[in-house]
């Protein structure tokens, strides 16, 4: 059960925070949200749909690391197989806050960080200290204090980018026909791509106004990301010995 808490140097002063992965701090993952600025970075190594969440009936762009639950391709022993990791996963075990003041007499709002305190990677042992022995941030959490803003302001672009794509009817469901080496055949269900017939038919107003928010270099990322598919089916047959 998570046990978030406002970061703080007094009461969190010697805690650490392991970096290197492994299943055992939750990086066995199939999927994991990501948003258009990450696209071109994620779209080297990882396909990229969009994923439903049934709790909420939201769309998310997600980079998929799998074909199962608890199933990531990517992750051998304490090693991540790949040049780039999405930053919805790097942020582990960091969570942006929201923190409630007065200034001159009015309410205000702002960002704070929060940990998860019962998450695997925090330690008071081993790992990534987060403050110094006199005070004050270390490196590591002012890196993760700039990741953790970055990831904020991309996710809200996201939910705009996936709001365009719903108002322009261009997410359609897909199933995912995967046909291992020794012929056995599975199903992906639940997953969301870009229509591209529907895209081919808008028009030249509309396409400009995708591009001007930077949408539609995100739309090609992801339909062109869909070809790693063939390096995730291959690196299943590799874990499987097929």
């Amino acid at each position: 059960m998570s046990q978030h808490a406002l970061l703080n140097s007094v009461e969190h002063s010697d805690l650490k925070v392991i970096t290197q992965a492994g299943a055992e701090y939750g990086d066995n993952l199939w999927f994991t949200p990501t948003f258009p600025q990450e696209f071109r970075a994620v779209s080297a190594y990882y396909p990229i749909f969009f994923h439903k969440d049934p709790a909420t009936d939201t769309f998310h762009a997600v980079a998929l690391f799998g074909f199962t639950h608890n199933d990531n391709l990517f992750l051998d022993g304490d090693h991540w197989q790949a040049g780039y990791i999405p930053l919805s996963l790097r942020r582990q075990p960091f969570l942006i806050g929201r923190q409630r003041f007065k200034e001159d007499g009015m309410d205000k709002e702002q960002r704070v960080i929060h940990i998860d305190l019962a998450h695997p990677r925090v330690s008071r042992s081993q790992g990534e200290p987060l403050f110094l022995p006199l005070g004050g941030n270390s490196d590591y959490l002012d890196h993760m204090a700039e990741l953790l803003e970055t990831l904020h302001l991309g996710m809200e672009d996201g939910q705009d980018f996936v709001e365009n794509l719903k108002r322009l009817a261009l997410l359609e469901v897909v199933t995912l026909e995967l046909t291992l080496n020794d012929g056995s055949q599975h199903q992906m269900v639940g997953f969301y791509t870009i229509d591209e017939a529907r895209l081919a038919q808008l028009d030249g107003e509309t396409l400009a106004e995708l591009n001007r928010r930077g949408h539609l270099l995100a739309i090609y990322l992801a339909i062109a990301s869909q070809s790693r598919m063939r390096d995730l089916l291959a690196r299943k047959n590799q874990r499987l010995g097929l």
